[in-house]
């Protein structure tokens, strides 16, 4: 079953400036896309996944929430959540 890493985030956000960097890092890393959404611009989506803060990352498996990270998070633990994830764990 296929991985989705969504990013939630809001403008004027200072957590939200800091994880960009951050998701880019783990793109690179683990050669996967991660969507980052606008949880403002987005309000259906705050109802979906029950969201309460900014940033907020998810790890989604088919169509359910594996991991669920709220606030900033650093890139050694963003990388192992959705590497738990992953059918085939990528080497270090």
């Amino acid at each position: 079953m296929a991985v989705k890493v969504i990013s939630f985030y809001q403008e004027g956000c200072m957590g939200c400036e800091e994880q960009t960097p951050i998701l880019r890092e783990v793109e690179k890393n683990l050669g996967i896309e991660i969507e980052e959404i606008d949880a403002v611009k987005n309000p259906e989506q705050i109802k979906t996944y029950s969201l309460r803060v900014t940033p907020t990352t998810l790890v989604i498996e088919g169509d359910m929430v594996r991991e669920r990270m709220e606030g900033l998070v650093h890139r050694e633990e963003l990388e192992a959540a959705i590497q738990r994830h992953l059918s085939q764990p990528l080497p270090r």
